[in-house]
């Protein structure tokens, strides 16, 4: 995307070193959050702070609600923890998931006093750990009417390119039984591990499917992530446990994968003989939601195709309360959580861009 040239443009990269020092680490967004309410409480929005999630509404009586929404938490530090800038990329703990995004949103809400929608600009804790802390869960569960809209632009790191939707992600337990004896009489059980050789086998040769939703291309995967089966060093395990991640596309619900998988794994588990499958947890999929009017201009005024996003993202929650949604924000996503995480002007400047023209008058 080429950058705008706009009169008056922000120092966005300023504005992001300055989220950046503020330290945020999941569970510890109080300074930040302290940092952020400020900041919006110097406009005319509305404000309110629950927790330590802060949300910032105009009421000017439109037909439409844009929410923007972006987490306020990072993971922990890996040497980077302060910014540092280089010619025009930024550099540091959170620069592209997602304070770059932050930046970006704030500045709307800070410059844009007349939107021709109304909008609510939500930051919100804890999307980086398990969602039973997830502050935008807490605020779905808990007070509705701070993140009701018609459209929603969650600000996560894709390129400033829209990632359409996410895939849904599952992990499924699969427990094969044996029986136990000394290892100087194998024959005398059924070794357990031994037994995962045809489900792994099953799982390697899996080959992803990648349906075409909305124009956007996803590709599924299925992955061994952990094995277990050990008693002693002299002993044939009677019990092996191997776990498996699936990511799958929007036009399969989790109990539809979970049957695909069961289907892939087939008499490599014999439930006659006491072997299990059995979901540990499961987080929905989520269409790609362009046929929105908002949200198939902010894809005109990006002047770039959508692409999938194929990673699991918090519009799944906005999808399952039947908010459209997207994502959409500067920085690379396969640099978050990475020492390399790093955000460039361009990106910071043209998301700007693309979002001014989406609700500025």
């Amino acid at each position: 995307m080429t950058p705008p040239d706009l009169p008056n443009l922000p120092d966005l990269l300023r504005r992001t070193a300055e989220l950046v020092d503020i330290a945020s680490v999941s569970h510890h967004e109080s300074a930040l959050a302290d940092h952020v309410e400020r900041l919006l409480r110097e406009t005319n929005l509305q404000v309110d702070r629950v927790g330590d999630n802060v949300v910032a509404r105009t009421s000017l009586g439109h037909s439409q609600r844009l929410l923007l929404a972006g987490h306020l938490d990072t993971v922990p530090p890996n040497g980077n923890e302060m910014s540092k800038l280089e010619g025009d990329v930024l550099w540091g703990l959170g620069s592209a998931d997602m304070k770059g995004g932050l930046a970006v949103m704030l500045e709307l809400a800070r410059r844009v006093t007349e939107p021709k929608v109304d909008l609510s600009f939500v930051f919100y804790v804890c999307e980086e750990v398990e969602q039973e802390h997830n502050g935008l869960v807490q605020l779905l569960r808990d007070r509705p009417e701070l993140v009701a809209a018609d459209a929603a632009i969650l600000g996560e790191p894709t390129g400033a390119v829209v990632e359409a939707g996410c895939q849904g992600t599952a992990r499924f337990e699969v427990l094969l039984r044996g029986e136990r004896a000394h290892t100087a009489r194998p024959w005398m059980g059924r070794n357990a591990v031994h037994r995962l050789g045809p489900v792994l086998e099953r799982t390697a040769a899996y080959v992803a499917r990648e349906p075409e939703i909305d124009h956007c291309r996803f590709k599924e995967s299925l992955q061994a992530v952990s094995v277990e089966g050990f008693v002693a060093y002299n002993v044939v395990p009677d019990r092996a446990r191997v776990v498996l991640n699936h990511r799958f596309a929007p036009d399969r619900s989790v109990d539809e994968a979970m049957a695909s998988v069961r289907e892939l794994l087939g008499e490599s588990i014999a439930e006659a003989d006491g072997d299990g499958f059995t979901l540990l947890d499961q987080s929905a999929a989520a269409p790609p939601s362009l046929n929105h009017p908002l949200l198939k201009d902010l894809v005109a005024s990006t002047g770039q195709p959508p692409r999938a996003k194929l990673g699991w993202t918090d519009v799944s929650f906005f999808s399952a309360h039947g908010v459209p949604a997207t994502n959409f924000g500067p920085g690379e996503p396969n640099l978050a959580h990475t020492a390399e995480e790093r955000v460039p002007r361009d990106q910071l400047e043209s998301c700007y861009a693309a979002l001014e023209g989406l609700v500025a008058t």
